[in-house]
């Protein structure tokens, strides 16, 4: 070997060693790695440019770009609502069977994330026995389809820098639906394993909201449980004023009626949970102030609001404001918010017109304590385009009418034309460290081909494993990239594997796509850590399990997975 073969494997050991054994961030450590390779001369900066223009990359960012104006839409939100009932068997599987098809089309991480507080909130069921569950049906769902998980396009996008044309859209179908739907079964049978414990106490101040049932809602005439009000993220309904009584506490059989005024109490920046029933309505969204921020203030000392109600005050006239929720500490509200004395020292949560910086009484009223983020809600035509036009474009790629990045490409421009999306929302949504970590992989494996390191592996192996049976050779690489998925990212293992997955191809003249299909099945089977996938990190996050709890359950879902998945990628091309 010479010495820049020494320098590429010195690199690639290094960036392999950083990421199992620090903490730094996987996009510093590729970021790290092409710098050196570049500095060493390894690496044209050319390659690397080249590499941020990979097909399978722009399609990842443009697909992920997507997804944030698709999570807007109320779809998975409404029928996460649904997901509990009072028995857990149905409940587990409306659960699995939700999360596992949207993970197949949209983002898993995004789907895990929408569906976990419903699961957290419910009065019926421990949310521990549904959270890992919610986690691994959301990473069986994505191994479905070629967009159902990034580290399928990473794959693809080395598979096309090496010539090959890339994964067809149902190439993982057959075996991502064999293998989620047997993992799913068994899933079910060790959920007496899981633990029983509630969810984590929440850190935000709780803030009162109410919101009026318009005569055509839907939620007229059900109950309070039909109705899934007690399902709500983050969101407690604690009162209902009818015809000027408040009726507390709220009972689950208590029938909805029209021009009922639902007091809440909870995170008001999940107000936009309410704006996905239809017919519910806020006093800031009825006079068109609720956008994408609020604005949080506290009333001053020297108020001239203080002692007076919202309605008296003329809140929205003088202050170009709506208040969207009140929160006072120390002390219990209720009531309708228009009626509430306000008092020195009250937060409120205001949604704010284009004026409301400017008006001399803000600063003589309030302190601006803070603006929180709400997701804004989308107009009904705007909610069926998002999804029309989504839909469409992945038909046209699957079909092969239209490539992938193509399709998507009208896609997102027609978002940000149609006012669903926006610049800003696109600039502040790119995946920069996604991409350092696919570019600094694939600039890794340009610098181990281009040194000759692929190819003097190649060599070296040829006469050890020539007469390998091809089948040990797959379990090789497969088991290789499950351990590595435990240890690192799973984008990360993906990318570094895939060299390895490569040179053994070559070695041994087979075919490259089993090979690849293993790597992006492997690398997304993170089951017996928390630390793995992001979908195990969030429910991880959002309960007390331990490490203990993901192992015990993971640990045989892994394994089956793996026969599953290896015997059929044997069958269909070994």
């Amino acid at each position: 070997m010479n010495f820049e073969q020494w320098s590429v494997l010195i690199i690639f050991a290094m960036t392999i060693a950083s990421l199992i054994f620090t903490n730094k961030r996987p996009a510093g450590i590729f970021a790290a790695c092409t710098l050196l390779l570049v500095v060493s001369q390894q690496l044209k900066v050319e390659e690397v440019l080249t590499n941020m223009t990979n097909t399978g990359l722009v399609a990842l960012i443009l697909l992920l770009l997507v997804s944030h104006s698709i999570d807007k839409t109320t779809l998975i939100v409404r029928l996460g609502r649904q997901i509990i009932s009072s028995s857990y068997v149905s409940s587990f599987w409306k659960m699995f069977a939700l999360t596992f098809s949207s993970s197949a089309l949209l983002n898993n991480t995004a789907v895990v994330a929408s569906l976990i507080s419903p699961i957290n909130q419910n009065q019926l069921h421990a949310p521990s026995k549904l959270l890992i569950p919610l986690s691994y049906a959301a990473i069986l769902g994505g191994t479905v389809t070629l967009i159902g998980t990034s580290t399928n396009l990473i794959v693809d996008s080395f598979l096309i820098e090496h010539g090959h044309p890339g994964f067809n859209f149902f190439d993982f179908t057959i075996f991502g639906l064999t293998a989620g739907l047997s993992c799913g079964l068994l899933l079910f049978i060790l959920s007496p394993l899981l633990p029983t414990f509630e969810s984590k106490h929440n850190d935000y101040k709780h803030y009162l909201l109410e919101a009026d049932v318009e005569p055509d809602s839907e939620l007229v005439g059900k109950s309070v449980e039909e109705n899934h009000l007690r399902n709500l993220p983050e969101l407690f309904l604690i009162e209902i004023v009818r015809r000027g009584n408040i009726i507390s506490p709220v009972k689950p059989t208590m029938v909805v009626e029209e021009n009922d005024r639902l007091i809440f109490t909870g995170n008001a920046t999940k107000i936009n949970t309410l704006a996905h029933i239809k017919g519910l309505t806020t006093f800031a969204e009825t006079n068109g102030l609720l956008e994408d921020n609020l604005t949080e203030v506290i009333i001053s000392n020297r108020s001239t609001i203080r002692n007076k109600t919202i309605k008296q005050v003329g809140f929205r006239a003088l202050f170009d404001a709506g208040v969207v929720a009140i929160r006072r500490d120390g002390e219990s509200i209720s009531g309708k918010l228009g009626e509430l004395t306000l008092q020195a020292g009250d937060f409120l949560l205001l949604a704010t017109g284009n004026d409301f910086q400017k008006r001399e009484n803000v600063a003589k009223n309030f302190f601006i304590v803070s603006e929180q983020k709400i997701t804004r809600k989308l107009k009904t035509w705007q909610e069926s385009f998002t999804w029309f036009g989504f839909l469409t474009a992945i038909v046209l790629a699957a079909t092969s009418q239209v490539s992938l990045v193509t399709g998507l490409l009208f896609y997102a421009a027609s978002l940000v034309l149609l006012n669903i999306s926006s610049m800003s929302e696109i600039k502040r949504n790119i995946p920069l460290n996604l991409i350092i970590v696919i570019v600094g992989a694939l600039s890794l494996a340009t610098a181990l081909e281009n040194s000759g390191v692929i190819a003097l592996s190649t060599d070296l192996l040829t006469p050890i494993i020539g007469d390998m049976n091809p089948v040990y050779a797959l379990v090789m690489i497969y088991v290789m990239t499950v351990l590595l998925t435990e240890f690192v990212t799973n984008n990360a293992a993906a990318a570094l594997m895939f060299p390895f997955a490569y040179g053994l191809v070559e070695a041994m003249q087979l075919p490259i796509m089993p090979f690849a299909l293993a790597v992006a099945f492997a690398a997304s089977a993170s089951f017996i850590s928390p630390y793995g996938y992001q979908t195990n990190l969030i429910v991880f996050s959002a309960s007390h399990y331990k490490f203990s709890d993901f192992a015990k359950i993971g640990l045989p879902i892994s394994i089956l997975y793996g026969c599953v998945v290896l015997t059929m990628l044997a069958w269909f091309y070994l």
